[in-house]
């Protein structure tokens, strides 16, 4: 089995029922969440809007490979509602965003999936979710504690 740490995030409608859904969804389809960071609110990052989000994060026990992980994340997404990610880096509103943080201690770079996330210790809203449930896992490629990572507030 392999820990999969998962971030999710929502700005739009019931977002405290967006997570939990999610979450249920991960549970049944990707394996067992063993922990889960609380709800986080937080202001929208590298885009514009009026509507704050709620942040979460998750690791998941699972025996699917890391491209399964995302294949699945993805259709929840979908499920859930989400119509289309980010184009070009350009971030919209969203109902649901789940993303694939670490897996393991997989280094992987291929063009549907980077791990570790390429821009998860940029970003706060999934650093501090994360840090709450795995302060002590190492970071793969920089060696160090998820603790040590946490970017500056803003």
């Amino acid at each position: 089995m392999a820990s999969v740490y998962l971030s999710l995030g929502t700005n739009l409608g019931d977002k405290t029922a967006h997570l939990q859904a999610a979450v249920a969804l991960i549970q049944k389809r990707i394996g067992k969440v063993v922990s889960l960071s609380s709800f986080v609110e937080t202001l929208p990052w590298g885009f514009v809007s009026q509507h704050s989000f709620l942040n979460a994060a998750a690791c998941v026990e699972t025996s699917l490979s890391p491209q399964e992980v995302l294949s699945v994340t993805q259709a929840i997404e979908r499920e859930l509602g989400r119509t289309h990610k980010s184009v070009n880096g350009i971030y919209t509103d969203r109902i649901i965003d789940i993303d694939l943080l670490l897996y393991d201690q997989l280094v992987l770079h291929t063009e549907e999936l980077k791990l570790p996330h390429p821009l998860m210790t940029e970003r706060s809203f999934v650093m501090v979710p994360l840090c709450e449930i795995a302060p002590d896992v190492m970071h793969p490629v920089f060696h160090r504690p998820l603790r040590e990572l946490l970017p500056l507030q803003e």
